[in-house]
């Protein structure tokens, strides 16, 4: 019997050794001791994932239960504060982790977040259907007039308050089972969503070894196409992707209607083949958990869940919005659709304009009226021209500098760092950058935090680290990456975002950054997306990559006439995806029809022509069904109208690097977060409400 508790001392004393050494081997548990406290990507290993989120939950309850057991009565200060200050750890880990999954996944990966999706659920829903937190929260709101709190302060307390009604505090108690079900399997559904793109997107290859059928391809992108070949094991042949800087040029380029047909129904069909990879299904128990996950918090459908938190506020403004622009750009749709038509029965063309011909006449027919062929544009948009070029735009505008630092942690050797200060020599924050596209990295691009900014009462300013992801054409053959103009404006887009984060200085984590409604968030980045055009800018850092010649006038002229071409095609695929999700999220019955024939009636009824196809289809519109844009996709339209409006202040003072309208833009918009309503911000900002006749204009719509 001795000898027995002597073996279960000893391997409980080895066990407890174990586990002390696994927590000092996981880089996660303690502050990060790297330069200027960015994550140690170097030191991170896919085992120390399940173990931190494990020890960050265990860590975040400690810190609820403190809040609740507190023998004080409920104060701003013991319960709305330290709320805001609890899970410091896990919001590392998390931010950590899923941006990671994003932009460089793998199986492990993937698996990994399969344990914890659910795993966070659950434990996001023992905060906010506990009882007893709920009751001192409620306590400080019910009295907040007593705690004489500033404007920030009031803010953190609404915020708070808000996302423990929004997340389930006042659901039934025999119905909460239920609520905590679909929130886990929304969790599930989201990450099978998220791989079977991931999945599709990679599978598909057009392979072309016939050198005739690359046909009207510019040399750049034949020689991208036979290194895709080179690293797929097909070396000589040359292989296009569904990648965007793949198939686009394809698209825009080839001679071979056939193939241009082929690779884009490959893409239009992503996630829609029958499948195990297929989205229909998914979709469906989506949009069907989402309207009972509403119903049980009071709303009569997912649109008004979501829209009750947003500027909108509700479906009837969004729809009135998108009827505004919608009529003018589909008018224009129409218009330009006619004129390509035209094009192809001029060359002997005996067929009916498709989708998948639009790219390619659409470009014959900026060339026959603008004489501009965007790969005459291409040499001048050097990817590092570029990013420096978005880089001076901030420093002229808020006196920012970008310092490129080596032997850094990172995610994926792609990456690029900087550090960012400001005018008075300040540090600001960290960015990182990660440009081009890769089989472990989702489509698109997005800008997220790996550290959040907040200044605490008492503690040091917590500056962010930053990461913008692209997916933009990679260097090819002896030549660099070169961009075309949609990816220079995806760059100063996402840069936008960055500001938003680096240069946030609010009190609260809560509060801090791109904290904002979803239909605002997009103000700081769509506004940037003026300067990338504007003249002036383009001679800081349109310069050709071989010679350094400055973009020569004439064509910045060509550009500039050709700015408010095929904006009725642009402005109309934009819609219709706006649209869909909006039609799908105002469902007041459960969905019981097919995902193609719900989508396709969707399209009838809006008017949307033939030849034109939403941006995104059901089955791959990641915004929407794993994304946080559900009900939301419309904020991009809603956000160029205050974009546009913003950018007319720089124009009313005849600069657009105007110090006042700059400052004020800076103060008010970019450094308050969501310390305030999003109105009470613009308007803080601009001096009134915003007009749509800005952004008509500028899409030459009016």
């Amino acid at each position: 019997m001795f000898l027995l508790a002597l073996v279960l001392a000893i391997a409980s004393c080895t066990h407890e050794k174990m586990k002390t050494k696994a927590i000092a081997m996981n880089p996660f548990f303690e502050d990060y001791k790297t330069p200027y406290g960015v994550p140690p990507f170097d030191k991170i290993q896919n085992k120390d994932y399940l173990p931190a989120f494990q020890e960050a939950i265990k860590r975040h309850n400690s810190e609820i239960d403190q809040i609740i057991n507190n023998s004080e009565p409920a104060s701003f200060a013991n319960t709305i504060e330290a709320m805001d200050k609890s899970g410091e750890m896990l919001a590392r880990v998390a931010n950590v982790f899923f941006n990671v999954k994003e932009a460089n996944t793998n199986d492990s990966i993937d698996q990994i977040a399969v344990v914890v999706a659910p795993l966070l659920s659950a434990h996001s829903d023992a905060i906010n259907l506990n009882e007893k937190l709920f009751a001192r929260v409620s306590e400080v709101q019910k009295n907040k007039d007593k705690w004489n709190l500033n404007r920030e302060q009031s803010r953190l307390l609404e915020e708070i308050y808000k996302r423990f009604v929004r997340g389930g505090a006042n659901v039934p108690a025999e119905k909460r089972e239920e609520f905590k079900k679909i929130n886990a399997d929304l969790a599930l559904l989201a990450l099978k969503f998220d791989n079977n793109m991931l999945t599709e997107t990679n599978k598909f290859k057009l392979v072309v070894d016939n050198k005739a059928d690359l046909d009207g391809l510019p040399e750049g992108v034949i020689a991208s196409a036979l290194e895709e070949g080179k690293a797929n094991g097909m070396e000589g042949k040359w292989v296009f992707t569904l990648q965007k800087p793949s198939w686009i040029p394809f698209l825009t380029y080839s001679t071979k209607r056939e193939l241009r047909e082929k690779l884009y129904k490959a893409m239009y069909n992503r996630c829609n083949n029958n499948d195990s990879l297929d989205n229909k299904q998914v979709i469906q128990k989506i949009v069907n958990l989402r309207l009972r996950k509403a119903n049980l918090l009071g709303f009569e459908s997912w649109a008004a869940y979501t829209l009750d938190d947003c500027m909108a506020k509700n479906a009837k403004n969004v729809y009135e919005l998108i009827d505004k622009v919608w009529r003018p750009g589909l008018k224009r749709a129409k218009e330009e659709a006619a004129d390509i038509q035209k094009m192809i029965d001029s060359d002997g063309g005996k067929f009916k304009l498709a989708s998948w011909d639009w790219w390619y006449y659409a470009e014959k027919v900026r060339k026959a009226k603008y004489d501009l062929d965007e790969e005459q544009v291409r040499p001048y948009f050097e990817l590092n021209n570029v990013r420096n070029g978005a880089f001076a735009v901030a420093g002229k505008l808020y006196g920012l500098t970008f310092k490129q630092l080596q032997n850094m942690p990172l995610y994926h050797p792609d990456c690029q760092v900087f550090e960012v200060k400001d005018k008075d020599s300040s540090f600001i924050g960290i960015l990182y950058m990660d440009f081009f596209p890769r089989a472990s990295k989702k489509g698109g691009a997005w800008m997220n935090n790996y550290c959040d900014q907040y200044h605490a009462d008492g503690a040091p300013d917590k500056r962010p680290v930053v990461s913008t992801t692209f997916n933009f054409s990679k260097p090819a053959g002896d030549k660099p990456a070169l961009l075309n103009f949609d990816e220079v404006e995806t760059l100063f887009h996402e840069f936008g975002h960055s500001l938003h984060g680096l240069l946030s200085k609010c009190h609260y984590r809560t509060l801090s950054g791109t904290a904002v409604s979803r239909d605002f968030v997009e103000l700081p980045s769509q506004v940037m997306e003026h300067w990338a055009v504007e003249p002036e800018v383009l001679k800081m850092y349109a310069k050709h990559y071989q010679t350094g010649e400055i973009i020569p006038q004439g064509l910045v002229d060509k550009i500039i006439k050709a700015g408010k071409f095929n904006q009725g095609f642009v402005t109309t695929e934009f819609l219709a995806a706006a649209i869909l999700d909006m039609d799908y999220h105002t469902l007041t019955k459960a969905m019981d029809i097919d995902v193609e024939k719900f989508e396709k009636a969707s399209m009838e009824k809006a008017g949307l022509i033939p030849e034109i196809i939403p941006r995104y289809k059901s089955t791959y519109f990641n915004h929407v069904f794993p994304g946080e844009y559900s009900s939301g996709y419309y904020s991009y339209i809603w956000a160029a109208v205050l974009d546009c409006d913003a950018f007319e202040a720089f124009l009313e003072k005849g600069n657009i690097f105007d110090q006042s309208v700059a400052t004020a833009f800076r103060t008010n918009v970019l450094e308050r977060g969501g310390t305030e309503e999003a109105m009470k911000l613009y308007v803080n900002f601009r001096g009134k409400t915003p007009g749509i006749d800005p952004l008509l204009r500028k899409r030459g719509l009016n």
